[in-house]
């Protein structure tokens, strides 16, 4: 195949749309298109206010401000997208499955196949198609399947090229990857195919950073490291509920193991808990995946990831209701922070979602804040887990516009996301207009224990 011209992305979420834009504006001599079934969607990516692009990420303004409309464009015409790409993306959501087989566990791949259909029958030129969606081993193999029996005579190269990014700092990932991570067939057309994707990203990131694998080790590769940033999550979170026993402060310990360089001190800071659209998802996959093959033993020790993580935010809500005399029942507690880490308005798997449940069913009355998170997003996210009726959770969970608004005569202050804001509110303020005795309790260590203690407050730190 001849050098690329034209990519088509299907999918315009978290991973398609910046992703795209950054290949756009890294390659002005590429042709990219974002196309996606969701109308509204697109149409946001395509709002002349770049504040109300459906995704917030630092950056992401200023890039898609400089490509759209140059060589970055977005539409709901799929088909016109992939015949006119030479290249096509797949970048669509994988959820756990929520049915059947697999249920809770093995990821739901029928928007992969529903793509792969489409493209098998739209196309009718060769095409490189690469996996860019989190998908398990050997997803390449079926997507292949798939379009090697449309019966048109069209070749299709398939490769695997996970992404490893960060919400919050998805550009800066983007524009500066630890790596880039390519998965294809050892053929002649498979070893092209890759050497086609390696020099789009060639344009920016060096050659020793673009690594080219087999597809199974490339979608492998993938589960693995997600798996390995969220067991260490875990890990300093089980010694956090053990320093609060004794005595012992948990970012001590983590500074102490974090210079040993054969451990690092990245991903080491305890919190109530991860959350995103990653890491759960992938461990759960990884963990049917190994129960597929029979590896029992391989599942439970990754399953534990998942539970200890489940712990931390059962723990914390817990540490909540004990504080506050074994009774939440029409207290007023609010909420600062919903997106599960900032510097994203994502709030999937959200440790603040399940905290939240957690009290409302104490009958706690929840006023919450997020400089991000819309209204309904937040509703949506409650009603999602069907704890309670769609109107029992609007009467008891109040969503505000200000952290001032949220503190007006509470009892409690719950820090559930880092939003760097929460550091430098007036402290002093928020202590005079909450009820006495005033307690705050940060799940993000990120407050000033001694400054808060002095204004006044009963606090909590976990890890402390």
């Amino acid at each position: 195949m001849s050098e690329i011209k034209t990519i088509c992305c299907i999918g315009a979420g978290y991973v398609g749309g910046p992703t795209m834009a950054v290949i756009a504006q890294k390659c002005p001599h590429i042709k990219v298109l974002v196309v996606d079934i969701n109308p509204q969607r697109i149409k946001a990516w395509n709002e002349d206010d770049l504040d109300k692009l459906p995704i917030y990420e630092p950056g992401l303004k200023e890039v898609v401000a400089e490509a759209r409309g140059r060589n970055l464009f977005f539409s709901t015409n799929i088909e016109a997208g992939i015949q006119a790409a030479e290249m096509i993306f797949i970048s669509v959501n994988t959820p756990t499955k929520t049915y059947g087989k697999g249920k809770g566990q093995a990821a739901d791949l029928k928007y992969v196949e529903l793509c792969a259909r489409t493209i098998g029958d739209v196309a009718t030129s060769d095409k490189i198609v690469v996996e860019k969606s989190t998908l398990p081993v050997r997803t390449a193999q079926a997507i292949k399947n798939i379009l090697e029996n449309t019966g048109k005579g069209v070749q299709f190269d398939i490769l695997s090229n996970p992404e490893f990014l960060a919400e919050g700092t998805a550009i800066s990932d983007l524009m500066d990857p630890d790596r880039v991570l390519i998965g294809g067939a050892d053929t002649p057309s498979g070893k092209k195919a890759k050497n086609a994707l390696s020099a789009i990203y060639a344009n920016w990131v060096p050659e020793e950073r673009i690594l080219q694998t087999n597809l199974w080790s490339s979608e492998l590769s993938k589960l693995v490291a997600n798996a390995f940033l969220a067991q260490r999550i875990s890990s300093i979170n089980s010694i956090s509920a053990l320093c609060e026993k004794t005595d012992a402060n948990i970012d001590e310990v983590a500074n102490a193991i974090g210079f040993d360089s054969r451990i690092g001190p990245k991903f080491l800071r305890a919190s109530v808990g991860f959350g995103g659209s990653c890491f759960q998802k992938d461990i759960l996959n990884l963990v049917y995946i190994a129960k597929s093959f029979g590896l029992q033993e391989v599942a439970d020790y990754w399953e534990q990831v998942i539970v200890l993580n489940d712990y931390q935010k059962r723990r914390f809500a817990d540490k909540i209701i004990s504080t506050l005399y074994n009774t939440v029942s029409g207290k007023k507690i609010a909420i600062y922070g919903w997106a599960f880490k900032k510097d994203t308005n994502d709030t999937r798997e959200s440790a603040a979602i399940y905290v939240a449940d957690a009290l409302l069913d104490e009958r706690a009355e929840l006023t919450v804040y997020d400089p991000q998170v819309s209204q309904n997003r937040i509703y949506e996210d409650l009603d999602a887990l069907g704890t309670r009726s769609p109107e029992e959770n609007r009467r008891l969970l109040t969503v505000v516009h200000s952290p001032l608004d949220a503190i007006e005569k509470a009892h409690a202050v719950a820090v559930l996301t880092e939003w760097d804001e929460f550091r430098s509110l007036n402290w002093k303020e928020i202590y005079t207009r909450m009820l006495k005795p005033s307690f705050v309790f940060d799940g993000r260590r990120i407050l000033d224990t001694k400054e808060l203690t002095e204004i006044g407050f009963k606090n909590y730190t976990i890890g402390e």
